[in-house]
């Protein structure tokens, strides 16, 4: 699932430009695996139940963090923010249920295009959660990209499918998860973090996955196995990239992901966008740009 890090951490970073150029290099190599995540779930939701992939996509990452960081587990694990992490935790489980149920009846442009609303929700919720104060270009800039969103969604059309809203609650679950992040930045060990998402995942899509439960073939194994690698990889790898630039630097990078997903839908599921998504896309990614572009203005 791609991932739009919008939220400044409250911590201090690295402003100058080797931090940055950094922090665009971290950004980068996390979409990558991100959207190479996407693009296995998008092979997968097509043979099993979308909840199986979920649980496939946390239980392959927490079996590679045992591998490579149990000797460390007992120093990360102690948190006194433990409530704190289990929302997070929550948060991104629920975007990622989301999203792969809509991969499951959409191309996986479509629904990444779709999703790239997440950066200007994220905006929304800045604004009656952080109390941060928006101005009409901004708002201006919300409502171009919820344009671009009902174009490609296109409800009362005869191409309007209900699959096409879950993207829609995957970004609000996502921007969601972001904000949340931002209260726990400061003091909190972004390893522990990490492994507290994808235990809480891990234990509740364990439950949920018992009435859909089936053996997977070899190769659907191997696949299993590498999307929670890459997931894990695009995670730490962003929690990286926060840390090394300002989130302002790094948001308008995240819309790489949406070219690479077209580029994956394209190259392995025979996936084209029609006409309208494109436009739609192209209404969100330059909201986005702008609401970026606006928040330098300010901060500058």
């Amino acid at each position: 699932m791609p991932t739009a890090p919008l939220s400044e951490p409250a911590n201090g970073h690295k402003n100058g430009t080797t931090g940055h150029r950094k922090g665009i290099l971290l950004i980068l190599a996390s979409i990558f695996f991100f959207t190479i995540m996407d693009a296995t779930a998008n092979s997968l939701t097509a043979r099993h139940d979308p909840i199986m992939v979920v649980w496939a996509r946390y239980i392959s990452q927490v079996l590679w963090t045992v591998m490579l960081l149990a000797p460390r587990l007992p120093a990360i694990l102690p948190t006194p923010h433990w409530k704190l992490q289990m929302l997070r935790s929550m948060l991104v489980f629920g975007a990622t249920i989301s999203f792969y149920f809509a991969l499951s009846g959409l191309d996986l442009a479509e629904a990444t295009a779709i999703f790239e609303v997440n950066p200007l929700i994220v905006t929304l919720l800045a604004i009656f959660v952080l109390g941060e104060s928006v101005g009409p270009r901004r708002w201006f800039a919300l409502a171009a990209g919820l344009i671009g969103a009902l174009i490609i969604i296109r409800p009362g059309l005869d191409v309007f499918t209900p699959y096409a809203l879950l993207p829609v609650l995957a970004a609000f679950f996502y921007a969601s998860y972001a904000i949340a992040t931002r209260f726990l930045s400061a003091d909190e060990n972004p390893l522990t973090s990490f492994v507290y998402t994808g235990l809480f995942g891990t234990l509740v899509a364990s439950v949920l996955v018992i009435p859909v439960f089936e053996v997977p073939g070899g190769g659907d194994i191997v696949l299993m196995l590498g999307i929670g690698l890459a997931g894990g990889a695009g995670q730490y790898l962003l929690i990286l990239a926060l840390r090394a630039a300002p989130a302002s630097v790094l948001a308008p990078m995240t819309y790489f992901g949406l070219a690479l997903n077209a580029l994956w839908g394209l190259l392995f599921f025979a996936e084209w966008p029609d006409f309208w998504t494109w436009i739609g896309a192209i209404i969100i990614v330059g909201a986005g740009l702008y609401v970026w572009h606006r928040e330098r203005v300010t901060h500058d």
